[in-house]
């Protein structure tokens, strides 16, 4: 089973899950003047309650399988001119909300609303004031774009990745 297949199938299962416990929680009880939906209701509520174990196991088991894998699998991606290789749960970790982290850290560089002037020192006498910049603006620039277009470029590497991976 390839890893997207995986997915899909977990997405599938989770609503099989929901659907089964939205009908136990409206099947479990009723008055004794009402009429069971079903013939032997306690049953068939058993019979759901074993269904929705059977799909957690098969879920457990599809997680564990799809974190394996994504352990295991090394992908490069090229950024920045560089081919990155990390393993798909890393590229995970940097899609969701590392990149973005590191994008608003070399945000964060800029002039703090300073201006340069003229002014007087200590000693009156007139001299220029001027901006002491602890980093390089073009550097800032390349890795603010580097970051921010960071997460599509994960997106459709492992889009493909997804698509041809087999589960572990």
């Amino acid at each position: 089973m390839k890893l997207i297949e995986a997915m899909k199938k977990l997405k599938d299962l989770n609503i099989k899950a929901e659907d089964l416990r939205k009908k136990v929680s409206v099947h479990c009880a009723d008055l004794s003047f009402e009429t069971p939906m079903y013939p032997d209701q306690a049953s068939v509520v058993s019979g759901w309650i074993q269904a929705h174990s059977d799909l957690m196991q098969e879920i457990l088991k599809l997680r564990v399988g799809i974190q394996r894998t994504n352990l295991k699998t090394l992908v490069a991606i090229e950024l920045g001119g560089k081919s990155v290789s990390k393993t798909i749960s890393e590229w995970i970790h940097r899609r969701r909300d590392l990149a973005k982290l590191d994008m608003d850290m070399w945000s964060k560089l800029g002039d703090r609303g300073l201006a340069e002037q003229s002014g007087k020192d200590s000693q009156g006498q007139q001299v220029d004031i001027k901006i002491r910049r602890y980093f390089d603006p073009k550097v800032r620039d390349e890795k603010i774009d580097l970051y921010r277009s960071e997460p599509s470029v994960i997106d459709a590497t492992l889009e493909v990745v997804n698509a041809v991976t087999e589960l572990e």
